[in-house]
């Protein structure tokens, strides 16, 4: 039952979406509406007058200001009457001779209820069958009585309405609404949709929203793959990260101390610094008017002895070797023996080898 009654909702909420998107539609293109009256046995074309409109002069000189153009039987239809009938609702106003009109009263209270009131008299104030004609209704306060409303009915036989609509559609005009006396709405295209027409549009909305949210799911699955793949990719990295550093570092002198004497042997060859790379590294980063006297490598701590004529700048060249780290004097820099030279003592924290490996180029 439960399945039934949301397939029902569902539907009814279809219904009621493509409903006002009919009535979206109309409201939009009544902006730009167009009237037409069948005067003297030919159709005269209106809009609303605005400035800079030029009517359209159809055969007829002396056409009343405001007209659009005055159609004959079999005429062709100006091009701005066809852009304008293109993209505005189309109202025709059937000739009073063919409406009736009946007048009810109604207590004002019962406004809102008006169409009910008039649907259940149609049969008693229509000279013809309820199922033949067509209806509109307009409501004033009664001048004598404001608690009463003088409510007129606006009564046209549906086959005049068919008739009007079959001249106008062949000559190129379909028509969205015919209105009676003072505009009085007896047929609209969106109220008279047939069920096949409105079954149909109910199918392409409902189509077009399944394709949406089938898109939409699509789309968050998508982003929930991804997401999750990036994670992955993420954590594979991060974790790779995390073992260069513990490779970088070495291990911690805790971990030192539980390899076994060959693992511990291995790892002191693996950080101790070679003299020959050492030595490539400082021939490198020394300039030719720089010469040591004494090189001493302890561990990972280099000393060096020399003499240079400009000593503090071999600092900067000697750190951005790329080998040695906390480059600085260990001792004042002195005057040599030829006055010339100055006498060096340099003190530099050298990385392992396999660093330099790394790093070298």
């Amino acid at each position: 039952m439960a399945p039934i009654q949301i397939g029902t909702i569902l539907r009814r909420w279809i219904e009621v979406l493509t409903a006002t998107y009919f009535a979206w539609r109309e409201a939009l293109r009544a902006r730009h509406a167009l009237t037409i009256a069948c005067e003297n046995g030919r159709f005269v074309v209106r809009r609303p007058r605005q400035d800079g409109d030029n009517a359209i002069r159809h055969g007829q000189p002396n056409e009343p200001e405001g007209n659009l153009a005055v159609l004959a039987a079999g005429a062709p239809i100006p091009a701005e009457v066809t852009r304008a009938a293109r993209s505005g609702l189309i109202v025709f106003e059937l000739p009073a001779d063919l409406v009736v009109v009946r007048r009810i009263a109604v207590p004002a209270q019962a406004r809102e209820f008006l169409p009910g009131i008039v649907r259940n008299q149609i049969e008693r104030l229509s000279p013809w069958h309820a199922d033949q004609v067509v209806y509109g209704f307009a409501a004033d306060v009664d001048e004598a009585d404001a608690a009463t409303l003088d409510v007129r009915v606006f009564i046209a036989l549906r086959s005049d309405i068919d008739r009007a609509r079959a001249e106008l559609a062949a000559i190129g005009l379909p028509v969205d609404r015919i209105a009676g006396e003072k505009s009085v709405t007896l047929w609209s295209r969106v109220a008279d949709i047939s069920p096949e027409h409105l079954t149909h549009s109910v199918q392409r909305v409902g189509a077009s929203i399944a394709a949406a949210v089938v898109a939409s799911l699509a789309l968050s699955l998508w982003a929930i793959s991804s997401a999750a793949s990036l994670g992955g990719e993420s954590e594979e990295i991060e974790a790779r990260v995390r073992t260069l550093q513990r490779q970088i570092q070495g291990p911690s002198s805790q971990s030192l101390a539980s390899l076994n004497p060959n693992e511990r042997a291995w790892y002191a060859k693996e950080t101790a610094p070679t003299a020959a790379i050492v030595l490539e590294a400082l021939s490198r980063a020394l300039p030719d008017s720089a010469y040591l006297t004494e090189l001493r490598l302890e561990n990972t701590t280099l000393r060096i002895i020399g003499l240079a004529s400009d000593a503090p700048s071999l600092i900067a060249p000697l750190e951005h070797s790329g080998h040695l780290t906390d480059v600085h004097f260990f001792a004042p820099t002195t005057r040599g023996p030829d006055g010339a030279l100055f006498r060096f003592n340099i003190e530099a924290r050298v990385e392992p080898h396999f660093k330099i490996a790394e790093e070298g180029p």
